[in-house]
């Protein structure tokens, strides 16, 4: 167990545990606590929490491969890391009217479908690193949930280009996994 809660492992747990916290300032701004802030304090936050967690997801990554410290467990908990960073920040947009319902589906849904795909390709004995479009999905898709939480300008447009780059990554995964 020693091996496995190495450095890169403990940033996703903390990614983990940092992504309801952000959901908290996101969504609940009529809590008590709350009452005397400003809701551009409670933006500030949110976008605060969520950079430091975006941060983490670089660090872990580039110290597990440049470490020589990938587990099995980071192997899991990485992308859950991610899954669960990203759904926080969705969902806290969408319920707070900052994000289109539409978007927010078919990412989502393209993220389940993709994880569905690539369990089955692991119970095959297939390799399922990450593609440079599904990187570059992530970062976009990180980029406009930043400028979501912000509400500044053009934050709709990234959030579609987001959805685009989404989709195409899907599409990239599929066909690779039937074509394997």
């Amino acid at each position: 167990m020693k091996k496995a809660l190495n450095l890169p492992n403990i940033l996703a747990l903390f990614r983990i545990a940092l992504a309801p916290l952000m959901l908290w300032f996101l969504v609940d701004r009529n809590n008590a606590l709350f009452a005397s802030w400003h809701p551009s304090w409670l933006d500030y936050f949110a976008g605060l929490i969520f950079v430091i967690a975006s941060v983490t997801d670089f660090f872990d990554g580039f110290i597990a491969r440049n470490w020589n410290q990938m587990t099995k467990l980071g192997s899991i908990i990485d992308p859950l890391a991610d899954k669960m960073l990203m759904l926080a920040g969705f969902l806290g947009l969408m319920l707070i009217d900052r994000a289109s319902i539409w978007a927010i589906f078919l990412i989502l849904s393209r993220e389940f479908f993709i994880t569905g795909l690539r369990v089955l390709a692991v119970a095959e004995g297939r390799d399922v690193a990450a593609s440079m479009a599904g990187k570059v999905k992530t970062v976009i898709q990180m980029i406009a949930i930043g400028f979501l939480i912000m509400n500044w300008p053009f934050a709709t447009a990234l959030l579609w280009l987001a959805v685009a780059l989404t989709l195409y990554s899907g599409y990239e995964y599929t066909k690779e996994y039937f074509k394997g």
